[in-house]
């Protein structure tokens, strides 16, 4: 890793793959002026990222808050009191170099988030693991987690197909997909035999955070996973969360980083078509709180939608791209709806219990978050009313499920995992109902668009879109929206930004030849370079 003098470290792995920033001119020579469509984490890195450079951003989000996914709104409860309620937990794992160096924008130290001393996952069966005491490095990391699990039986073990996980040895950010992207996740650990506990409980919560059934998501994508986190890693599986509510935490203090630099946000702005203009520039027509539509010109324009908004935006927009990237954006797919249960207990959950569980076995359970153990907001309610604040998630439900009936299971088996809630009172109770995330199916990367589209002035952002950098969730939406940044900066010769990743391969010079040599032929190929934005 490359580190200027003075500056504070941001990756504690010696491994990590710095990107220097791409070379330039200070500012652009004359004024120039972008639009970036969406609020989430990509628009608002991509939003930063231009405004830094001197360009003159207008940041354009149709809800009346920002940060997309990672986004919170105001509720009041039945006991009058005022929370933000959210879309659910997100973890800020330490591997999250761009991101975290986006939050740096506001809050040099990231003080704004705190660790979780644990991240322990629980089947029904009983069995438990934990990452507390597991060592960050590979493959130290691997051998303790295996010795500790009990799902790593010596029994378990003996059926193992180790030649059919070497893959997970040589993992390469874009390489991957050549070997494993036409297989499910679901596949593939068949081919492993992996012990069928230790599928459960450590695997598929992987690709249940993805909210995709594991039949449903890319076998690469599942790998990419276990590099970033485990195999390719030395920051290891614990991670920090914020230490109030997002908006609170995170994206208010971003937004007058913004608004320091110059920058508008404009939220209650829906994007309703985006028009060429010869002169490489756009026309784009946007309903205000107002509903009229008024139509402005930008000289470039960060699209940085979900799956479903960019597919809408693109099909309004009918001079926008080529026949064929129209057809990847229109082919991207949407992950199943998911669910995010939110209860204020009238009393306390042991005081044992992790400020987040992962579950498996529960039915739709999937994971369950005591927010009073981290965020200051829940924890100020539950020192008041001598209660706790109390999360649960169901991913990747079938969409003709009876909401109303998952909802319900939720809370029962919340009372499995906990038992001193079943007799709980709720106080209040929310609940919210999402299906806005990609869907990584298999097979669909070659198609996925990338950052660059035919227009050299129109980029994407998100974690939707295609990258040769080894990132996923958030950090991939972090990265995506430097990399959009500096493909539109490098249109003006304006020095872009250095971007972080872990490595771009497996640790192991000694294990990436022996899955070389032992795979098939047929599933090796060339790993083309991380391209430049």
């Amino acid at each position: 890793m490359i580190r200027a003098p003075g500056r504070p470290r941001l990756a504690r792995d010696r491994r990590a793959v710095h990107r220097p920033a791409p070379p330039g001119a200070p500012r652009p020579r004359g004024p120039v002026r972008a639009a970036v469509v969406g609020g989430g984490i990509a628009g608002l890195t991509a939003a930063v990222g231009l405004a830094e450079r001197g360009v003159r951003v207008e940041l354009l989000e149709r809800e009346p808050v920002l940060g997309g996914r990672v986004g919170g709104w105001g509720t009041t409860l039945t006991d009058g009191t005022d929370v933000t309620m959210s879309r659910g937990f997100h973890a800020f794992f330490r591997q999250y170099y761009n991101l975290r160096n986006l939050l740096r924008r506001a809050d040099p130290t990231l003080s704004m988030l705190t660790p979780l001393p644990d991240y322990p996952l629980q089947h029904a069966d009983g069995a438990r693991d934990r990452f507390a005491h597991i060592p960050r490095t590979p493959p130290w990391s691997v051998l303790a987690f295996a010795a500790t699990s009990p799902t790593f039986t010596a029994a378990g073990l003996a059926g193992l197909n180790a030649r059919a996980a070497l893959p997970l040895l040589d993992v390469h950010p874009t390489d991957v997909y050549h070997r494993l992207d036409r297989r499910s996740a679901a596949e593939f650990l068949d081919a492993v035999r992996f012990p069928e506990p230790a599928r459960h409980l450590a695997f598929e919560v992987f690709s249940r955070s993805f909210f995709a059934d594991p039949r449903e998501l890319s076998a690469a994508e599942l790998a990419l996973m276990f590099h970033i986190y485990f195999l390719g890693s030395a920051e290891g599986l614990l991670f920090d969360v914020p230490t109030e509510p997002f908006p609170t935490a995170l994206w208010d203090p971003l937004a007058a980083h913004l608004d320091r630099l110059g920058a508008r946000v404009r939220t209650h702005r829906r994007v309703e078509r985006v028009a060429p203009r010869d002169d490489g520039g756009f026309e784009l027509t946007v309903t205000g709180p107002s509903t009229e539509l008024v139509t402005e010109g930008y000289d470039a324009v960060v699209l940085a939608l979900d799956g479903g908004g960019l597919r809408t935006l693109t099909a309004a927009s009918p001079d926008l791209g080529s026949p064929g990237w129209r057809k990847r954006v229109e082919n991207l797919r949407t992950a199943p709806p998911f669910c995010v249960s939110r209860y204020w207990f009238d009393r306390p959950v042991a005081d044992r219990r992790p400020g987040f569980l992962g579950t498996s076995g529960y039915g739709p359970l999937d994971n369950v978050s005591v927010l009073d153990r981290y965020e200051g907001e829940a924890a100020r309610w539950a020192r008041r009313t001598g209660g706790s604040v109390v999360e649960l998630h169901a991913y990747a439900v079938d969409p003709a499920a009876d909401r109303t009936g998952v909802q319900e299971r939720l809370r029962r088996e919340l009372a499995r995992v906990y038992p001193e809630t079943a007799g709980a009172v709720a106080v209040d109770e929310r609940h919210a109902w999402r299906q806005d995330c990609p869907l990584f199916a298999p097979g669909g990367y070659e198609d996925r668009p990338g950052v660059r589209t035919p227009h050299p002035r129109l980029v994407l952002a998100g974690d939707l879109v295609r990258t040769g950098a080894p990132v996923a969730l958030m950090e991939r939406a972090a990265t995506t929206g430097f990399e959009a940044a500096n493909a539109l900066l490098a249109t003006w010769r304006v020095r872009g930004h250095p971007l972080l990743t872990v490595p771009r391969a497996g640790r192991s010079v000694l294990l990436r030849s022996l899955a070389r040599a032992l795979s098939p032929a047929t599933a090796r190929h060339s790993a083309p370079d991380l391209p430049r934005p």
